[in-house]
């Protein structure tokens, strides 16, 4: 029987470069967030993590991350912590292009984490991973990557199309 999944949306980026919340920047209409949130809807569960402090006008909760950093790992850490399942795929809002089908090739070929070769994110992690990742956040270690070196890593091919990510409002024009 297949692993019951997790999608985790996290929204809480300090979107220092966009100049505004990305996770409210608008696609054709719909905001990044909504996008990345559809995409999770093949889930068994959805949770979107970010920093309830920001008070973003979503459709959906967020959870807030319970950390006062604004890194991935902090958010990667609460959904884990926060899902019903073992397995969780994160998503990063400002990544629009992912297809759900590449998420699921991630949640498929996990053992304690599953990447691109682009790096942790979007990723598929286990719970077996939690221990390695809080270790960093409380050193203040903050780089995602640096944690994946005490962890078992599969890499996935993912298109790099996919992979776009919105980082200023010019990549959001491109796209």
């Amino acid at each position: 029987m297949a692993d019951r999944l997790t999608g985790v949306l996290l929204v809480g980026g300090a979107s220092t470069r966009f100049g505004s919340p990305k996770a409210l920047a608008r696609i054709d209409g719909s905001t990044l967030a909504e996008i990345g949130w559809d995409k999770l809807a093949f889930c068994d569960e959805r949770i979107a993590v970010g920093k309830t402090a920001d008070a973003l006008d979503l459709p959906f909760p967020v959870l807030d991350d319970g950390s006062e950093t604004r890194a991935p790992i902090a958010g990667v850490i609460a959904g884990l912590r926060a899902s019903a399942h073992e397995l969780c795929v994160m998503l990063p809002v400002d990544m629009p292009r992912i297809e759900p089908g590449s998420l699921a090739a991630l949640a498929a070929a996990c053992d304690d984490v599953a990447m691109p070769p682009t790096g942790p994110l979007p990723g598929a992690y286990r719970r077996s991973a939690l221990p390695a990742l809080e270790r960093r956040l409380a050193a203040g270690e903050l780089a995602l990557h640096a944690a994946l070196d005490q962890l078992r890593v599969r890499i996935v091919r993912i298109d790099s199309v996919e992979l776009a990510n919105v980082n200023t409002p010019d990549d959001l024009a491109l796209l």
